[in-house]
């Protein structure tokens, strides 16, 4: 279980974190999202003891990161957004050396090695040197890492960047798989259609203050049904009409129309006599990516 607590963080008079509380608790996966800069890689690295907090603590299974570092360190795995290895030691060679600190012998820690890789789809790749990695392989190379010493918690901060259609999928079925084994989870992710698929509940952090915590399903309630509408054009006249019938937002190529008071046919009726020709109509749930800018909307 992590527990982040009242934490505070300053480089120099620029206050990047604001009385930051909240929870991992075990067989849960929770998404942390927030504008970039908003203090989310921030957390991590304090919540992991890379940094240290200028007020507050963070409990890894009852230890204190800033009293019981060792011990509490020694419970949490961590994959950075942008892991940093040697880059001219082999990788397995790089992981025997890591799994020193955790006081595994090289015979052992070699066999793991071998292990871990296959799971995690560099099995091909464990002599190779890491400067001969692609950015996805460091981040499935940190992953491996992250499970050296089989921790109860994991940390992973925009782990998903660098990856592949094929290494966001693995990390899912990987997250689900710590979910059903028990463990706490909490990734930072900009893409936001896979936190939604994964998380159970998600944490809102914005100018390093937490503005909501909302389980996935709030989130889907809070999603107003809408109506995507591509016309033969969109100007102000459209926007016009649809604003009778809902709140308007055109994005890309379509209007939405949300919350709306009409049914589609009977829309398709009234632009038609508009002269608007509609192309496609259909009814969506929005994201959230919607929600999330509504919850950041509300905090100006």
């Amino acid at each position: 279980m992590i527990v982040i607590e009242n934490v505070d963080k300053y480089f120099g008079k620029f206050k990047a974190l604001d009385n930051v509380s909240f929870e991992v608790r075990n067989g849960e996966i929770v998404g942390y999202v927030g504008l970039n800069g908003a203090g989310k890689t921030t957390t991590i690295r304090i919540a992991v003891g890379v940094l240290y907090p200028d007020k507050g603590d963070v409990l890894i299974n009852g230890y204190s990161i800033t009293r019981e570092k060792r011990k509490a360190s020694y419970h949490v795995g961590w994959v950075p957004e942008l892991p940093i290895f040697e880059p001219d030691a082999k990788a397995l060679d790089y992981f025997v050396y890591l799994a020193g600190y955790y006081g595994i012998p090289a015979g052992e820690a070699r066999r793991m090695g071998r292990e871990l890789f296959e799971k995690v789809g560099i099995g091909e790749a464990a002599d190779k040197k890491l400067k001969q990695y692609s950015q996805g392989m460091k981040k499935r190379f940190a992953l491996a890492v992250s499970m050296i010493n089989n921790p109860d918690n994991f940390l992973f901060d925009e782990v998903l960047n660098g990856l592949d259609p094929e290494g966001i999928a693995f990390f899912r079925k990987l997250a689900l798989e710590f979910k059903r084994e028990g463990r706490a989870v909490l990734f930072s992710s900009h893409i936001l259609s896979e936190v939604e698929n994964l998380a159970d509940r998600v944490v809102f952090i914005h100018k390093g203050r937490i503005i909501a915590v909302h389980t996935m399903e709030e989130i889907k309630s809070m999603a107003k049904p809408a109506l995507r509408i591509k016309t033969d054009r969109v100007d102000e006249g459209l926007v016009k009409i649809l604003g009778e019938y809902g709140e308007v937002r055109v994005k890309d190529d379509a209007v939405y129309l949300i919350n709306p008071s009409i049914d589609s046919s009977s829309l398709i009726e009234k632009l038609s006599q508009k002269g608007y020709r509609v192309e496609e109509i259909n009814r969506v749930r929005p994201s959230l990516e919607e929600v999330f800018f509504k919850i950041i909307g509300e905090q100006k």
